[in-house]
């Protein structure tokens, strides 16, 4: 065995018998700093990639991760036909980056009630539309199956709305849209949903695809456009190039032209103020790992000074300065372990306490969610645990070559 890994770890396991009384507290202290600053980063890191994965995927949610749609639209909202036919879904079946892909409708109206209006964007969505989004949020009701043939007259609301027109599972509400001429619509309310996302809680009602057309007065072969989900998340940028590579000279049967954007594209505002997370996460974690590197320092060099004794004693039987550092490092090195192991047991702890209970949290209006979220990204895990790791061992180097300065005549008086 490796001579200044064994001494170490005879000195770390108490085996000479020797109480340790000065340097114990420290320890304790040095592996507490290292426990704590770990337990912070896991724990923060956890919670911002939790707090974007779940702010993205609501925003997602309402408008998938691509959407293909008329080049003349001047907003999200804007509501300009193009052909969504068989033809483009092939297209998409045949793009092994596209997961699934739908058809949308989008109008622009208002929501009357003898209490009060509001204006909303009524979406209609076919057969194939992904109900998954839908009935993870839904609070009251039924998701439908919603049509592209036959006009339900069923609609989807979000609780936000529900309770500002005091409208019901089971409630008409008249909807009026503009256009050359008023037009009016009787819909009857079949699920409520929430996702505590106000921009898109407080206007989006969603029914089927046909009767949004048919208020759009559009041929059966047009909408809005079609919402693309993605195999990897990681790959938009460049499964969004490729399909407008594909559609750049494409144009349908009445001359419309296709246009592709990514969902950060078209909430440029969202999606940068959720990068300026990725700062406040750096931030801590050069916080934490400067504090648990100093309560390491500061340990290792009582240590030192406490067994300057020892020290004496070993150079004088021939132990070299580099074996003498090699020890004490060794001799970090297991305190580190330890206090690392402890900090992730309780940042782990935390985690699924939070995931499971709820334990924390939060004000919707503001954050977007009513429970602080957590995330459980093992690979950031790991790196942090790693870099944690060998920052820590590094910044002890240097307090290291305070034993050259040790001479054993002196150091064996030393009490």
């Amino acid at each position: 065995m490796n001579l200044a890994r064994h001494l170490a770890l005879r000195i770390y396991r108490g085996e000479e018998g020797e109480q340790r009384q000065a340097s114990r507290p420290v320890v304790v202290i040095a592996m507490a700093g290292i426990a704590i600053g770990v337990a912070v980063m896991l724990i923060s890191v956890a919670v911002v990639i939790g707090f974007k994965q779940e702010v993205r995927g609501k925003i997602v949610g309402f408008s998938s991760h691509i959407t293909v749609m008329n080049q003349r639209v001047a907003s999200a909202y804007d509501s300009r036909p193009v052909v969504t036919d068989d033809s483009l879904m092939a297209l998409f079946s045949n793009c092994p980056q596209v997961k699934h892909a739908q058809r949308f409708s989008l109008k622009a109206g208002m929501i009357k009630t003898q209490d009060a209006f509001q204006g909303m964007v009524l979406k209609g969505v076919g057969p194939e539309y992904d109900r998954r989004f839908l009935r993870r949020h839904l609070v009251e009701g039924e998701c439908p199956q919603f049509s592209d043939s036959a006009s339900t007259n069923r609609v989807v609301i979000s609780r936000l709305l529900a309770d500002k027109l005091r409208l019901k599972v089971g409630d008409k509400l008249d909807t009026y849209f503009l256009d050359e001429q008023v037009r009016a619509r009787r819909l009857q309310v079949v699920g409520i949903y929430c996702t505590n996302f106000a921009d898109f809680d407080r206007m989006m009602l969603f029914t089927d695809l046909c009767t949004v057309n048919r208020l759009n007065r559009w041929h059966e072969d047009q909408s809005s456009g079609m919402e693309v989900e993605v195999r990897d998340y990681e790959q938009l940028d460049e499964t969004t190039f490729a399909l407008a590579d594909q559609l750049a000279e494409h144009t349908d049967r009445y001359g419309q032209r296709y246009v592709v954007v990514s969902v950060e594209q078209l909430n440029p505002q969202m999606f940068a103020w959720l990068g300026i997370l990725d700062v406040n996460i750096w931030v801590i974690l050069f916080l934490m790992v400067g504090v648990a590197g100093f309560t390491m320092v500061s340990g290792l060099l009582i240590i030192i000074i406490e067994r300057t004794a020892m020290i004496g004693l070993l150079k004088s039987l021939g132990a070299s300065n580099l074996l003498l550092r090699k020890l004490f490092l060794w001799l970090s090195v297991f305190l580190i372990g330890r206090g690392m192991l402890w900090g992730n047991v309780v940042a782990l702890l935390l985690i699924f306490a939070q995931r499971w209970l709820g334990l924390f949290t939060l004000d919707p209006e503001t954050y977007y969610m009513d429970t602080v979220p957590m995330a459980l990204p093992w690979g950031y895990f790991l790196l942090i645990n790693l870099g944690a790791f060998v920052a820590s061992v590094l910044m002890l180097v240097g307090p290291s070559y305070l034993i050259a300065r040790i001479h054993p005549a002196t150091s064996m008086r030393y009490e």
